[in-house]
């Protein structure tokens, strides 16, 4: 019996309304009280846009968008779909899964579908689930969304957090193969580090409790992001036999333009082999590396038979890469 594989065959991507820029944030957070200019902002971190959804968008409807546009590339109809997996933080509802909701929105029903929450490196988890379960023969054809809103989690009177973050979703569409597609997956987490990343509000009888805006401790971050986004490339090139210098392009979560670039002279990797476009999407959390992906893809610069290492980070501490043969 002939090995199973996954490979992508087709992706997709959707951003809501308008870019906004450094300067249109700069005036509405001053409206607020807050001070920060573009030179502020694109000195720390890359950014000089994000989109920012209305208030009557969904997550739902966000991914759904980016997934047709996924399917679409793939020639498959959603009714062919056996899976969907969804990495949110930002779900329209505590249940059901934001999943389950895109699932009714495509028109297929009868894939198992659920949410991953895993934060900035859901869509790598989720990849990594879809990737397994097609390898084991139970099902065929997966759908996996990084979607996100994180729009409405951001505290705008804190300016360390609220200029970094941007919505949108990214998707893929995963097809059994029998010819290498990815190729390995490390996924890690380190629950001790939960509280430099989180959002720890939560309802309880109808209420708020506790704080329900996103909170970081920034130097923290960059310096365990860095350190695992560097060890577990290493390890899924080691279990695919491959040096680093095999990588084609490296795609990791796009939180900041220092992250990236400090993570690539950590491995060795020329920036010019990084896919950028923190500095047009700001963070995305779930949906930033699906998003860079579609744009690479769409733009040429990923072409068939190159390696594509897939990084993401994000609270929790979580973190994984996933090696990919386009």
């Amino acid at each position: 019996m002939s090995r199973i594989w996954t490979s992508i065959t087709g992706t997709g991507a959707a951003l809501p309304g308008r870019a906004v820029s450094n300067a249109e944030l700069a005036l509405q957070l001053a409206e607020r009280g807050v001070e920060t200019s573009d030179e502020w902002i694109v000195s720390r971190t890359g950014i000089r846009q994000r989109y920012l959804a209305d208030p009557s968008l969904t997550t739902s409807a966000l991914g759904a968008s980016a997934a047709r546009a996924a399917l679409e590339a793939a020639g498959v109809q959603a009714a062919a779909l056996d899976l969907i997996v969804l990495a949110t933080s930002t779900p329209d509802q505590i249940f059901p899964s934001t999943a389950c909701l895109v699932q009714d929105e495509l028109g297929a029903g009868g894939a198992a579908a659920f949410d991953v929450q895993a934060v900035c490196s859901g869509f790598v988890y989720g990849l990594a689930i879809a990737d397994a379960m097609i390898r084991t023969g139970v099902y065929r054809r997966a759908l996996v969304i990084g979607a996100e809103i994180f729009s409405r989690i951001l505290d705008w009177s804190d300016r360390t957090t609220c200029v970094l973050f941007g919505d949108g979703a990214g998707a893929v569409v995963l097809e059994a193969a029998e010819t290498p597609g990815i190729l390995g997956a490390r996924l890690h987490a380190d629950g001790s580090q939960s509280r430099i990343l989180c959002t720890a509000g939560r309802v309880t009888q109808g209420a708020v409790q506790g704080d329900p805006f996103l909170r970081m401790d920034g130097q923290a971050v960059f310096k365990l992001a860095v350190n695992v986004l560097d060890s577990s490339a290493r390890e899924v090139m080691a279990d695919a036999q491959l040096g680093i210098e095999a990588i084609d392009w490296l795609i990791p979560h796009q939180a900041n333009v220092r992250i990236l670039s400090a993570t690539a002279r950590k491995l060795g990797v020329p920036e010019g082999k990084v896919i950028l476009t923190v500095d047009q999407h700001g963070n995305t959390s779930a949906a930033s590396v699906p998003l860079a992906l579609d744009l690479a893809v769409r733009d040429g610069r990923v072409r068939p038979g190159q390696h594509v290492l897939l990084q993401g980070v994000g609270g929790g501490f979580t973190w994984g890469s996933v090696l990919v043969r386009f």
